[in-house]
C-alpha cells in the first residue's frame, strides 16, 4: 500500500494504463473491448449505465472526494489558509487558465471544436507531483508547496468548469435533496469520534451512495457528489478516509479511468486532416501553460507581498508551468464531457490529451532536473548550510 501512497510510482501506473488502451484500442482486441465498456450495467428498468460511465461518474467521484479533501485542508490549514499565501499560485494559476484556452481558441474558434476549450485548463496533481519525485531530487520544498497550491486552483477551475458548462435540465428538488443529505452527512462525520462510531461510519456510506444517485439523476455531473462530501466531512475523520482510500485510488481508480478514456482509435489520415480540437489541446497544454503560468507568476513576484511564499525564480516558474501541462486526468474527462455528442472529436480530442501531456511531462522532466541540479550545486557551493540558494530569493530571474 506504501507503494500506492508514494509520488512515483502511481504516476507511472497511470501513464501505463494509457499508454496500454490506446496500443489495444488500435489492435484486433479493440472492438471487442470497446464492446464491453459501451456494455449497460445495473438494475434493468430501474438504474442502468455502460461500465464507461460507472466508471467516468462512478469510481471518478472518490477521486473527487479526495481532491475535495485536500482542496478543504489547504484552505483551512495548509497553503491557501489567507490571501497572502494564496496569492502568488492563484494569479499563476489564472495564467495558467487563460492563456491555454487562448491558444486552443487560435486553432478551434471557427470550428465545431470549439466547445472543447476547457480541456486545456486542467493540471494532473498526481502526474506532476511524481514527474516532480523523479527528476526533482534537491529541490527546495516552496516549489513542491507552489505547484500543489497552483493544482489544487487548477482543480477548483476544473470543478466549476464541470458543474457549470456540463450541467443540463437540472432538477431542482434533487439537487436540494442532494444538498440536505450532504448536510446530514457533514453533521454526522462529527460524531465519528463517539462511541457510536461503526454504526455512525455505515449510515455515512449510505448518505454517501444516496447522495451520489441524487446529484447523478439531477442532471449534475456525478463527480460533484464526491466534491460536496468531501468539502462537508469534518477535516480529522476526512483526513483519515483521505489515507484510506489513496491507495485505491490511485491503484485502481484512476488507471481504470485512464483506460477507459484512452480506449481511442488513431484515425488513419494525415496530420493536416486532424481536427483543431486536437491540435489545440496538443499546443495549449504545453506551449500555454508554460507561457500562462509562467508569465502570470512572474508578475506575481512584483505584485505580492514582500516575505510572501514560496521565493522562486522565472526558471522555477517556466518548470512549474511545464508541470502545468501535465492535463491528463480532469483533462481526459473534459474531452467526455465536451465532446459526449461526437465521438469522433471526442477521440481526437483524447489524442490531443496524451499528447499535450506526454510533451509536457517530457519538458518538465528537462527542465526541473536542471532546477534541481542548480540547487545541488548551489547547496554544495553555500558556506552555511542556513543561506538560502541564490537563485531563491524573491523575483530575481535566473
Amino acid at each position: 500500500m506504501s507503494l500506492l501512497r508514494s509520488a512515483r510510482f502511481p504516476a507511472i501506473v497511470l501513464l501505463a494504463a494509457a499508454i496500454l488502451a490506446v496500443v489495444l484500442a488500435n489492435s484486433p482486441l479493440g472492438p471487442a473491448i470497446a464492446s464491453v465498456k459501451d456494455a449497460y450495467v445495473g438494475i434493468p428498468g430501474v438504474f442502468e449505465m455502460s461500465v464507461g460511465h460507472w466508471v467516468q461518474d462512478g469510481l471518478l467521484a472518490v477521486f473527487f472526494f479526495i481532491v475535495a479533501v485536500e482542496l478543504q485542508y489547504e484552505l483551512t490549514n495548509g497553503e491557501l489558509n489567507s490571501a497572502r499565501k494564496a496569492l502568488q499560485p492563484a494569479i499563476a494559476a489564472a495564467g495558467g487558465v487563460i492563456v491555454p484556452i487562448g491558444v486552443f481558441l487560435l486553432f478551434a474558434a471557427r470550428s465545431d471544436a470549439v466547445d472543447g476549450w476547457p480541456i486545456p485548463t486542467a493540471t494532473d496533481i498526481a502526474f506532476a507531483l511524481g514527474v516532480l519525485a523523479v527528476f526533482g531530487r534537491g529541490l527546495p520544498s516552496g516549489i513542491r508547496i507552489f505547484l500543489l497550491a497552483l493544482a489544487i486552483l487548477d482543480d477548483i477551475v476544473g470543478i466549476v468548469f464541470i458543474a457549470v458548462l456540463f450541467t443540463e435540465d437540472v432538477n431542482v428538488g434533487l439537487l436540494a435533496l442532494a444538498a440536505v443529505v450532504v448536510i446530514v452527512f457533514g453533521f454526522l462525520s462529527r460524531r465519528l469520534d463517539t462511541r457510536a462510531q461503526v454504526p455512525i461510519a455505515i449510515v455515512l456510506g449510505v448518505l454517501a451512495i444516496a447522495t451520489w444517485v441524487l446529484v447523478y439523476l439531477s442532471g449534475v455531473h456525478a463527480t460533484i457528489a464526491g466534491v460536496a462530501l468531501g468539502l462537508a466531512m469534518a477535516q480529522r475523520p476526512a483526513l483519515r478516509t483521505r489515507h484510506e482510500l489513496e491507495p485505491w485510488v490511485n491503484g485502481i481508480v484512476l488507471p481504470l479511468f485512464a483506460f477507459s478514456a484512452a480506449l481511442v482509435v488513431i484515425p488513419s489520415v494525415s496530420p493536416s486532416q486532424l481536427s483543431p480540437a486536437f491540435w489545440g489541446i496538443l499546443v495549449a497544454l504545453p506551449v500555454g501553460k508554460v507561457i500562462g503560468i509562467s508569465l502570470a507568476g512572474w508578475i506575481s513576484l512584483r505584485v505580492g507581498n514582500r516575505g510572501a511564499t514560496p521565493h522562486l525564480s522565472f526558471a522555477d516558474l517556466l518548470a512549474a508551468g511545464a508541470l502545468g501541462g501535465i492535463g491528463f486526468t480532469v483533462s481526459l474527462l473534459l474531452s467526455e464531457l465536451a465532446f459526449s455528442g461526437d465521438p469522433l472529436l471526442r477521440d481526437e480530442a483524447t489524442l490531443g490529451v496524451l499528447g499535450g501531456s506526454m510533451i509536457s511531462i517530457l519538458l518538465a522532466a528537462v527542465l526541473v532536473a536542471q532546477r534541481a541540479r542548480h540547487y545541488r550545486r548551489s547547496e554544495s557551493a553555500s558556506p552555511s548550510d542556513e543561506m538560502p540558494p541564490p537563485a531563491a530569493t524573491e523575483g530575481q530571474i535566473a
